[in-house]
């Protein structure tokens, strides 16, 4: 489907802005520039007649968005998070797009479960509501087991969602290749490989088993974190496009007077959840992408209750330990050594100067922090950063957009909930808790014996791979005095043979 033809979806996207009231809505809540209104209306105004309608009785954003699609939605979703970012205004009106979009009807709902899980409906559940809940992606029934008496949310893709997705990314993929084609130093951003990104987790998505399976290890890494929940999936009743789990009771996390009724503590709450993402970052490497306000709940007892688990971030040790000596290296001024860290990881071009970059970084770091607790903002930061490591030659790093996006939301969520938290002194006791146990003595000790355990497989092959190395050697035809270099290369094999024996008797009596 990608291809010239999407140019005209591009083209309805800003008709469609115009038809519907929201250009100069959206421009004013991104205090766009002069040039930039001029642009935009004089490419706007002319397709205005082709735009979507939409919903009149919503408001202009969400009314440009809802007609635009379930990709454009997804995107509206993450605005409603940042008042800081759109405004109070602009982010109560996108707020809907999170669970209350119109739903489809619920016999088409029980069709596509019965087609899925091969029973009909009134076997497995004895009730089955309308829908309770509707977003872009699907929408959540409340139910009942028939065999179990248990209640439960049944959550079921929209009919023909897979292909209005397509074609919203087909749009997306164009749009990059233009911003590569026409904005050469944008290139360094690699939009292509962001736009794949981003089609990689939407076709997670669209996959209910794959979120099923997220939800339960997601459940399995934070069963003892304390005032957090995640409900159980229901196996038996769950397929490619209907997934079951247990029914989640609360109170919905955007609404701040039904929480202060309820008796919670919001300023604890509001630091809880960002500490809990923290955790879930930096100590499993497997976190909740997408913890808006539409995704979370507060239970009886104050738990924070998550759901949705369609967009679910992963990073590896390594980009964990050096995202964390970011963050700490910002908590403590050291902005030589975030520096040192960019370098060190390759973010960075070799050929630039550290110290240059680390008084660059230091013009970053000291005015937020001279803010008050209120100003202070991840959003800003991160912003930023952007504009300094672009002066560096930083590329865009891929593994790190839905991390550095997600805390954006987070910190949305948590600022609604306490305007004057303060993310610093939240993050900086988990971000140290991580670096002692992940950079210190003991963490040298656990990376020697996972690299013991790793080079012990391989103890059985080091005779052939020594010989099959020292054949390469002799088949080159070395000069006169490449065998004395066979002699090291043959040394350091054995050594390494050594080496590896004596790590795994560490490993075996650790």
């Amino acid at each position: 489907m990608r291809g010239p033809h999407n140019i005209w979806r591009l083209i309805r996207t800003g008709a469609t802005l115009e038809r519907t009231g929201a250009m100069n809505f959206v421009l004013d809540a991104f205090e766009a520039p002069k040039a930039v209104r001029l642009v935009a209306r004089a490419l706007a105004i002319p397709f205005k007649p082709l735009g979507y309608k939409g919903d009149p009785s919503l408001q202009p954003a969400t009314r440009a968005l809802t007609a635009l699609g379930p990709a454009y939605i997804k995107f509206g979703q993450i605005l409603s998070t940042r008042p800081d970012v759109v405004g109070d205004e602009m982010a109560l009106q996108l707020r809907v797009l999170q669970d209350q979009l119109p739903a489809f009807p619920v016999e088409v709902a029980k069709a596509e479960v019965e087609k899925e899980l091969g029973q009909p409906v009134d076997e497995i559940f004895s009730e089955f509501s309308p829908p309770v809940a509707a977003a872009s992606i699907a929408q959540v029934h409340k139910a009942r087991l028939r065999s179990t008496g248990e209640e439960v949310a049944v959550k079921v893709l929209r009919p023909g969602i897979e292909k209005a997705f397509r074609k919203d990314v087909d749009a997306f993929y164009l749009a990059a290749r233009m911003v590569e084609l026409f904005s050469p130093g944008s290139r360094r951003l690699r939009p292509m490989d962001v736009i794949e990104h981003f089609d990689g987790v939407v076709r997670g998505e669209l996959d209910l088993r794959l979120e099923s399976s997220s939800a339960s290890e997601y459940a399995a890494n934070t069963k003892d974190d304390k005032g957090f929940e995640v409900p159980s999936i229901k196996w038996d009743y769950s397929a490619r496009r209907v997934m079951t789990l247990g029914w989640a009771s609360g109170v919905p996390m955007g609404d701040n007077a039904a929480i202060d009724a309820a008796g919670h503590d919001r300023v604890e709450m509001s630091e809880r959840i960002l500490a809990l993402f923290l955790q879930h970052a930096l100590r499993d490497g497997f976190f909740h992408g997408d913890m808006h306000q539409g995704n979370l709940k507060v239970a009886a007892n104050g738990n924070i209750i998550a759901l949705d688990f369609g967009i679910m971030g992963h990073i590896d040790e390594y980009t964990r330990r050096v995202y964390a000596e970011i963050l700490y290296g910002f908590i403590r001024k050291d902005y030589k050594r975030v520096a040192e860290v960019h370098f060190e990881a390759g973010y960075v071009p070799a050929d630039k100067d550290v110290d240059e970059f680390a008084r660059a970084l230091r013009a970053v770091g000291e005015p937020i922090f001279g803010m008050d607790a209120d100003r202070i903002s991840m959003a800003r930061l991160l912003a930023y950063l952007f504009e300094v490591t672009e002066r560096f030659g930083m590329e865009t790093r891929t593994e790190l957009i839905l991390l550095q996006r997600t805390m954006v939301v987070v910190e949305g969520v948590a600022r609604s909930l306490n305007p004057q938290m303060n993310i610093w002194q939240v993050a900086a006791p988990i971000v140290t808790d991580y670096i002692a146990k992940s950079i210190g003595p003991k963490a040298i000790i656990s990376d020697l014996t996972k690299t013991a355990r790793v080079l012990s497989r391989f103890g059985p092959r080091l005779p052939a791979l020594v010989e099959a190395a020292l054949i390469r050697q002799a088949d080159a035809s070395p000069p006169p005095r490449q065998p004395f270099k066979r002699y090291i290369f043959l040394a350091a094999m054995l050594g390494a043979a050594g080496a590896t024996g004596v790590i795994a008797l560490v490993s075996a009596l650790s």
